[in-house]
């Protein structure tokens, strides 16, 4: 066995006090023939496993593991992780302290075992009263920029990206929703590997680089939502974006019925995008081929496949950059009238992290004190230095979102009704200065609220949902979801 796994593995004695765990790993090492080895934060078990010939999976093998017991080592998660396939790799995130991190990262070698662990792992009791999450991890190759000008060409920014970083595969930018000769003033770079992207993010910080005279705004963008061929093989709704402000969903659903009659369910559009639902899946996959690319109201329409939630583990990885938006999932607000759920606007997913570990549906940040001890020192910060982790809000996400595209602090107005029973009715009408030539400058949501602070809360997630719906900060809005869904105090009404 080799001298740096054995060191791995006696290292674990005083990790967990007791010579007996480090000789468990090493019964694991000697039982599964892997190595093990610890570096850099980590420490790896296998990679590759013994007698493994060829390159390492491909992406999509990886599973992230959440919530892991610190005091729980490879010799009891190696076990219950072998029952979804072969290990290639499990990869434990370690503290100065010696106790593990609360994560971890598997690696199968099929696709098929990652999906396997996802569907028999998450929410899994791995010990009494003691639940991990699992969901599918994938490299970041992706970097949101934000604040360019945008006047600017996708030739332009993807030169410019290509004369200050290595490895830039493609640049993806979206047209202004009311003049599509302008971009939305952000674009996200794709690049040909994670550490390419890392590098790029470091040599982009804000105030070492500006481009066209610009200091811009650099974070890690969202990598794609992955869904498995066995549910994308049903989805029978379509995302289509880039459309007019102006374009209505009557002419959507006309467009798309064009080349069958009858096909279209229904069409449900925000701003300049929209979801068209069809009875059968065939026609939908056969109206995207059609339609995408297509000119509707003088707009080139961008046509695909809508990804559907997960549902079973509706939490996401957040690690080395933003939350990631989902698809046909629609934050719904409860209907007193009827019971059920109305569809508010843009997908999005129930994600958060917490504490460097990730909670499963429905996620609630954590609100915890501490004492201040005499002597401790505290230090002046900007909200703005944060990462989005530490907002719970859709009121101060809102304000962090105006803030990185260089508008003015959102302005809240508040108005009332009264209810036939006599109740006070409270909705928050949001302007965003910036742009105010814009006839969708003032946000308002359909629902009005018995108190202040729901009634802010509602109107800035109606206003994220229509700002930038490409751009995964709206995704943000599902931190509150749970809350709303718990909550009857929101009535819809007629404007």
């Amino acid at each position: 066995m080799h001298e740096e796994s054995k060191a791995a593995a006696n290292g674990c004695g005083k990790i967990r006090s007791g010579a007996q765990n480090g000789a468990a790993l090493l019964a694991l090492m000697e039982k599964t023939g892997y190595s093990m080895v610890q570096q850099n934060g980590q420490r790896k078990f296998g990679g590759p496993p013994p007698g493994w010939e060829g390159p390492p999976p491909p992406r999509g093998c990886e599973v992230f593991v959440g919530k892991i017991p610190r005091d729980m080592y490879e010799d009891e998660l190696v076990p219950v992780f072998e029952r979804a396939g072969k290990i290639y790799e499990l990869r434990l995130m370690m503290e100065f302290s010696g106790e593990n991190r609360g994560y971890a990262f598997v690696m199968y070698t099929t696709k098929e075992e990652a999906q396997l662990a996802i569907k028999i792992l998450n929410n899994y009791e791995i010990r009494p009263g003691k639940f991990i999450g699992v969901c599918v991890s994938l490299d970041n190759c992706r970097l949101f920029i934000g604040a360019i000008p945008k006047d600017k060409k996708k030739e332009e920014i993807l030169n410019e990206m290509k004369k200050v970083t290595e490895g830039v595969v493609d640049v993806i930018v979206y047209p202004n929703a009311t003049d599509k000769t302008k971009n939305r003033g952000f674009a996200f770079v794709e690049y040909e590997s994670h550490r390419a992207a890392a590098m790029a993010r470091r040599r982009l910080i804000p105030g070492t680089f500006q481009p066209w005279g610009h200091t811009i705004q650099v974070d890690w963008a969202d990598p794609e939502k992955v869904v498995d061929e066995e549910t994308m093989q049903r989805v029978k709704v379509l995302y289509v974006r880039n459309l007019m402000i102006s374009t209505t969903e009557d002419k959507i659903k006309a467009e798309f019925n064009k080349f069958k009659p009858g096909v279209v369910e229904r069409v449900k559009k925000l701003r300049d995008y929209a979801f068209v639902h069809f009875f059968h899946r065939e026609d939908a996959v056969a109206a995207m081929s059609i339609m995408n690319g297509k000119c509707i109201d003088g707009a080139s329409i961008e046509v695909t496949l809508a990804k559907p939630v997960n549902k079973e583990s509706s939490w996401k990885q957040h690690f080395n950059g933003q939350i990631s938006p989902s698809s046909e999932n629609l934050l719904g607000f409860p209907n007193k009238e009827d019971g059920t759920q109305k569809s508010l606007g843009k997908p999005a997913s129930l994600s958060v992290r917490l504490n460097g570990q990730h909670s499963p549906s429905p996620p609630e940040v954590e609100r915890s004190t501490y004492p201040i001890f005499p002597g401790i020192k505290l230090t002046p910060i900007s909200m703005y230095s944060l990462k989005l982790s530490h907002f719970s809000s859709a009121v101060m996400h809102l304000d962090y979102f105006c803030h990185k595209n260089s508008w003015a602090p959102p302005e809240y107005c508040l108005y009332s009704t009264t209810s036939q029973d006599g109740k006070i009715l409270l909705v928050y009408k949001v302007l965003i200065s910036s742009i105010a030539d814009d006839s969708q400058s003032y946000f308002m949501p359909e629902k009005l609220c018995t108190t202040v602070e729901d009634a802010k809360e509602l109107a800035a997630q109606f206003t994220l949902l229509h700002l930038a719906p490409e751009q995964a900060y709206i995704t943000l809005l599902s931190l509150n979801a749970a809350w709303w869904d718990s909550k009857a105090n929101c009535t819809p009404y007629l404007v």
